[in-house]
């Protein structure tokens, strides 16, 4: 358990440049913190740092080796990870973010190597903070719903403040109002994009972009 005294909370809209290099110090230190993303609040750290990510795990009561998505600024970033298969799908995926989509891809040998795993759903994010950090970083950011396994996603600040105060570093929060809806998931490995999961964007108008 972390000391409740070290958590802090600080609202990213009054506080926005102090937010994020408070965001980007604690995810260079392996520490794992709340932010509001462009669907709904995530707890991030780094996917690189093992213990982060187990951190998160112990938090959430998740069952280790399940991945979570990762977010970049920006497509010249994601490139440092992935294999993007053909023209078609780089210009697909610069034509569909930033937006709530998350894209399973299949990762280049050295990204493999150090995650474990061939692929990882990656998304550029519709949200000025988080946009903000990540080209800070220059690195992926962890972003997986704010709640314990098997409950729903928490999207009210007051409420994530009493129940994950304790166990957590910081909580930056915005007076924004954040909806119930994750992103939506497709996976690109195939030649044509496959639904996993639907969420704020409709597949059908996600499709629309593909041709």
């Amino acid at each position: 358990m972390i000391d409740t005294k070290k958590c802090e909370i600080l609202n990213v809209d009054e506080d926005f440049e102090n937010s994020v290099q408070l965001a980007k110090k604690l995810y260079l230190e392996g520490s794992v913190f709340v932010y509001p993303t462009d669907t709904i609040y995530g707890f991030g750290s780094n996917p690189f740092n093992e213990d982060s990510v187990k951190k998160i795990n112990e938090i959430k009561g998740r069952d280790f080796g399940k991945k979570y998505i990762l977010l970049v600024d920006s497509i010249e970033s994601l490139q440092k990870y992935v294999e993007i298969k053909s023209e078609k799908h780089l210009d697909f995926l610069l034509s569909i973010w930033p937006n709530p989509v998350s894209v399973v891809l299949t990762l280049n040998e050295q990204t493999r190597n150090i995650l474990g795993t061939g692929t990882a759903v990656f998304r550029i994010p519709n949200n000025r903070f988080c946009l903000k950090l990540l080209s800070e970083l220059k690195m992926p950011l962890i972003s997986t719903s704010v709640n314990r396994a098997g409950e729903e996603p928490m999207i009210e600040s007051s409420l994530i403040k009493d129940e994950f105060f304790s166990q957590v570093d910081a909580i930056f929060y915005t007076d924004k109002k954040l909806y119930i809806e994750a992103s939506t998931i497709i996976d690109l490995n195939d030649s044509s994009p496959v639904l996993l999961r639907e969420g704020k964007f409709k597949f059908e108008d996600i499709l629309e972009k593909f041709k």
